[in-house]
Formats: structure tokens, sequence, C-alpha cells
């Protein structure tokens, strides 16, 4: 693939950003998210994990199916989901 082929749709972060990453020493997916905000966007990394997760094997030589997951969060407090339809108050609470 081309350096400037976007991996990450949703935070618009090319392959050469990733290689970049890993050639500053990230080995993890939740390293490359937390630099690059990779899988954080509203697919949260369905489309891009997993040509990130073949990148970092490619160029470590660590084996793709070995290498942990990143970390999802939940929110911070339950809502409703039409409070995020109506574009609700931060603070309003289920």
């Amino acid at each position: 693939m081309d350096d400037k082929t976007i991996v990450c749709r949703c935070e618009d972060v090319t392959l050469e950003e990733v290689r970049e990453a890993i050639a500053g020493g990230a080995r993890t997916l939740d390293e490359i998210k937390r630099l690059k905000r990779c899988g954080m966007g509203p697919c949260q990394g369905r489309t891009c994990r997993p040509l990130i997760a073949g990148e970092i094997a490619r160029l470590t030589g660590q084996d793709q199916a070995n290498l942990a997951l990143p970390t999802f969060r939940p929110p911070a407090i339950p809502l409703k989901l039409g409070t995020l339809a109506r574009g609700g108050a931060k603070n309003e609470q289920a």
C-alpha cells in the first residue's frame, strides 16, 4: 500500500502516520489509538483495526493473532438514546 493510503477514514489517518508511530516505538493497537486516534471515530475501529494490526505485525515481526485488542470504554454516565438523539444536556441522566 502507498504511504498516503488512508487507513482510518473516521479520523483521516494515513498509513504513513501509522508507520511513523510504529517506527517511533508504538507496538500495540492501544498505543497507535492513543497517538493517532485510530479507532476512536464512529466505526470504533471496525475498518482500521485489522489494517493497523497487519502493519504492526509486518513491521515488528509480531503475530497478528496475538495482538491485544484496544481498550473500549462506555460513556461515563448512563444515557437514554432519546437524549442523544435530541442532543440533550451532558448532565441529563436516565
